[in-house]
């Protein structure tokens, strides 16, 4: 059966008089107990012993064939696609990557595009043949885009016009990897051209049958690229029980919600419409929004590109009842609504994460979007899933992350990795059946990353006393904005191969809108030209990872005893003159 406001008919209703805490946890119990709809069962994941759902479907291929109908399911711009022609787009496409190109269990197909109808038909095809699903960022530059293709070694990478050009500014790529060009200009750079076809010659020696391979949940089904602190980013590789285990999750809390009266019941009549606000190699855009719609047969809408006046615009004509952005974009559109009045009552759910909303944007959200703002914390590691929090829970602890989801365990821990009492701040740990195996031929970062089934998430962290989550610090050298994370070492990095850099200093500064943005703090004999330098970066580094703010010293930078660079101090430094220059 079709997940849906149906499987609340049976829930018990909450108590009055209850707190909200006890009435989620009691409807948490009713959905999870032997015979309910999300009755759990321990697995054997990866070595350890897990929670795991005993009626979830086993691999995402038999998600995507359970929800098949003829019910609208994704909107670019003029084109609609319904569940069942996606279906069989994806089909024709599975059908290529086993016949045309050998794709077997286990084999990498790498994606790079923009939100186009093509990245969710290639998803859905490669995740349906056994292979892996690389979700390549699209706004890499190509020296980034060559790290991945040469790290992941695909047998196929499926990209569009914009990202087959940065491609072919790649100095090596694999030598076997073949390309299929989607949204093509026909100039295509001769370096590539021998081993590409376009999207429509392959679909088009295709059948619409989708082979038969045989795979299982717990072999892998996707890829995703994450930030780490130092160097290059690595691949998060997560199996079909991860990512299932997540969508599910997701399912759980809402339905859990919806008997504790925290959300309404939704109508049944009325298909759930969301915006799509993030880019889908980002696993909020690739799962909370596109593969949680399956089973909620929930219509996807996706831009070309963000305008907060043709988000607007499409909420009021197509009726859009969840908007899921980072916080910038909310933020952007609840000044919008105030300042338009255009009509956005049909929004009854405004999601994010990735990076905190100020206190003050939670209330102008619900304020000026009458709506319920939600938020979350989550990892490429957890497969997103991790905390969330919404209504009036959020409106009255806006600093919070919220409590842990269901599939999940959570501990905050000292230095000697001991647990901390309520209120107590160490670092927050993970564990559970959406926690990745591990990073792709990266042994190094699985040893420093993992404790046994606990992931390091390198986030300072406390629980309140009614187990409500806060994060208050990062022990990574990461820079979270809006909803990206930026590696300091490798901005830090490519800082310095600018001639007349001696050394250089990355780290965070606070943003009302983006949560962080990046600043920097050089040493140089001679002042730097701020402009040659962003161009230069810009051939170095994706736009998101440019620095902001840029603070040039001519003595060289403060040190600890030890020889490192005092970052915080810097920190401190630039944040001060910020205020001084707002004030």
């Amino acid at each position: 059966a079709r997940v849906g406001a149906r499987l609340h008919a049976g829930l018990a209703r909450a108590s009055e008089g209850d707190s909200m805490a006890s009435n989620i946890q009691a409807q948490f119990d009713i959905l999870t107990s032997p015979g309910g709809p999300y009755e759990m069962v321990e697995v054997e994941m990866f070595g350890h012993s897990c929670r795991a759902f005993k009626n979830a479907p086993e691999t995402l291929r038999d998600l995507y064939a359970e929800t098949v109908s003829d019910a609208e399911f994704f909107i670019f711009e003029d084109e609609r696609l319904t569940f069942q022609q996606s279906w069989d787009e994806a089909s024709r496409l599975g059908h290529a990557l086993v016949n045309q190109y050998g794709v077997s269990k286990g084999d990498r197909v790498a994606i790079s595009m923009r939100n186009y109808p093509e990245w969710i038909i290639a998803f859905m095809a490669v995740t349906s043949v056994g292979g892996i699903a690389c979700a390549l960022n699209a706004l890499w530059q190509s020296d980034e885009i060559a790290f991945a293709l040469n790290d992941s070694t695909p047998r196929v990478l499926i990209a569009d016009d914009e990202r087959l050009k940065r491609t072919a500014g790649c100095e090596n790529l694999p030598a076997d990897m073949q390309i299929v060009a989607v949204r093509c200009a026909p100039d295509l750079a001769p370096a590539l051209a021998g081993r590409t076809k376009s999207w429509e010659d392959v679909l088009a020696a295709s059948e619409t049958t989708m082979p038969d391979v045989d795979f299982g949940p717990n072999d892998e089904a996707t890829m995703l690229y994450t930030s780490g602190s130092t160097g290059n980013p690595k691949g998060a590789v997560s199996s079909h029980r991860n990512v299932i285990s997540a969508l599910l999750s997701w399912e759980l809390d809402t339905f859990a919600a919806i008997g504790s009266g925290l959300f309404d019941t939704p109508d049944e009549n009325q298909q759930p419409v969301v915006l799509l606000g993030v880019p889908l190699f980002h696993v909020a855009g690739s799962h909370a929004v596109l593969l949680a719609s399956f089973r909620a047969q929930r219509r996807v809408i996706s831009m070309y590109k963000w305008d907060v006046a043709e988000a607007a615009r499409l909420i009021e004509a197509e009726r859009v009842t969840q908007f899921v952005a980072p916080a910038a974009m909310t933020g952007d559109l609840a000044s919008h609504a105030r300042e338009s009045g255009r009509d956005l009552s049909s929004l009854t759910l405004v999601g994010g994460g990735g990076a905190a909303r100020a206190p003050e944007q939670v209330r102008r959200i619900k304020a000026n979007l009458s709506t319920r703002p939600n938020t979350g914390w989550g990892m490429t590691e957890t497969n997103a899933i991790g905390t969330n929090i919404a209504g009036d829970d959020y409106l009255e602890r806006p600093e919070s992350s919220g409590r842990c989801s269901g599939v999940l365990d959570m501990r905050v821990v000292d230095e000697q990795g001991q647990p901390c009492a309520t209120g107590e701040r160490g670092e927050l740990q993970v564990r559970g059946a959406s926690v990745i195996r591990g990073y792709w031929n990266r042994p190094d970062a699985n040893a420093e990353t993992f404790d046994g089934p606990w992931l390091r998430t390198g986030d300072v962290a406390y629980f309140d006393a009614e187990g409500f989550v806060y994060i208050v610090d990062r022990i990574k050298d990461l820079v979270i904005r809006g909803g990206e994370n930026i590696g300091c070492g490798s901005v830090e990095a490519a800082l310095l191969e600018f001639p007349g850099i001696n050394e250089a200093s990355v780290y965070g500064v606070p943003d009302e809108r983006l949560g962080e943005e990046i600043g920097a703090t050089i040493h140089g004999p001679v002042a730097i030209d701020l402009t040659a330098l962003d161009e230069f970066l810009a051939s170095k580094l994706a736009r998101f990872e440019i620095p902001r703010y840029v603070y040039f010293e001519t003595a060289p930078l403060p040190r600890t005893a030890s020889g490192k660079i005092l970052k915080r101090q810097l920190r401190e430094d630039a944040i001060s003159r910020l205020r001084t220059a707002d004030a």
